[in-house]
């Protein structure tokens, strides 16, 4: 459902937000990821990743965004931001996830779809999902949150460093296996190579490449984990004991409570990357669902 809202109120006004680097242009995909991306579009039109409750579509001062509601008046705003290591995914696939949290803890999530990699680098989804949060602020949203899974746990985590930087109240930290380190020092994508069928060492070089195109990968918001952490907000970390990703996921929790931040970390056995987010049937989705709902309610003081 296509939602008309007025200019006003989606745009941004004057910005909270620390200067982000200049966007920079990019190069066309390969063949072959753009054979994936076709793919994931034909799977949205075939329903794949349907709810119930049918979203509302807008743009958020120029970025389009998918708006899952609340049964009633929502106690808060999850913004989520979708994993497919920046040069994959839509808001569509987290169709199922949103929206069942939306009605588990009557909160509006709210999923940006940002500009992918390489065509648009980094900083370009830095500058979209800017945009996304400032159109929240001006609308009155209370109780922000800011979530993301794979990829989108590092935009997430940038952005929350932002919002620390600019004066942006937050309630709230949720990073479903989070990519935080474009480094790729991780010692867990040797460890777990053969556990995790869905990321791998190689696939994450070549992600970073596409969309960093020159930038360091120890720029802190490239690479959150090397962000200043004092200040943030309450964080609960998610993933599987067994993902390439999870030294990230470890490393980020230790870093948080170097700087006293109050932290959750959530670490299960035989569960693939993001299942929360790729179905609730798959093994340990139920379980990270509830600990998400869980805190997303501590958080807003249900």
């Amino acid at each position: 459902m296509r939602e008309v809202l007025g200019v006003h109120s989606l745009t941004m006004g004057t910005s909270p937000f620390p200067t982000l680097p200049p966007e920079r242009p990019g190069y066309r995909p390969s063949q072959a990821l753009q054979v994936r991306r076709e793919g994931l579009v034909s799977a949205i039109k075939a329903g794949r990743y349907s709810t119930s409750a049918m979203p509302l579509e807008s743009v958020a001062d120029g970025v389009r965004i998918l708006r899952f509601t609340a049964r009633n008046d929502a106690k808060g705003v999850v913004v989520h931001f979708h994993g497919g290591a920046f040069r994959l995914g839509s808001p569509e696939m987290i169709g199922p996830f949103a929206a069942a949290l939306a009605a588990r803890c009557n909160v509006e999530v709210i999923c940006p779809d940002y500009r992918l990699a390489p065509e648009y680098p980094m900083p370009a989804a830095l500058h979209d999902s800017v945009k996304v949060i400032g159109a929240v602020r001006n609308r009155g949203y209370k109780n922000l949150i800011l979530c993301g899974d794979s990829a989108g746990g590092g935009l997430a985590t940038s952005m929350a460093a932002l919002c620390v930087a600019a004066g942006v109240p937050l309630a709230a930290l949720v990073l479903i296996s989070p990519w935080l380190d474009l480094t790729l020092r991780n010692e867990c994508y040797r460890k777990n190579a053969a556990t995790d069928t869905l990321f791998s060492y190689q696939a994450a070089s070549e992600a970073a490449e596409l969309y960093l195109q020159g930038v360091s990968a120890e720029n802190p918001l490239a690479s959150p984990l090397f962000v200043n952490m004092i200040g943030f907000p309450p964080t609960l970390i998610s993933a599987g004991t067994g993902e390439v990703l999870s030294g990230d996921a470890e490393r980020f929790q230790s870093a948080l409570q170097r700087v006293s931040v109050k932290s959750r970390l959530v670490m299960t056995a035989r569960m693939e990357h993001v299942a929360v987010v790729r179905g609730l049937d798959l093994p340990g989705a139920a379980e990270t669902f509830d600990a998400v709902a869980q805190f997303i309610d501590e958080s807003l003081g249900h």
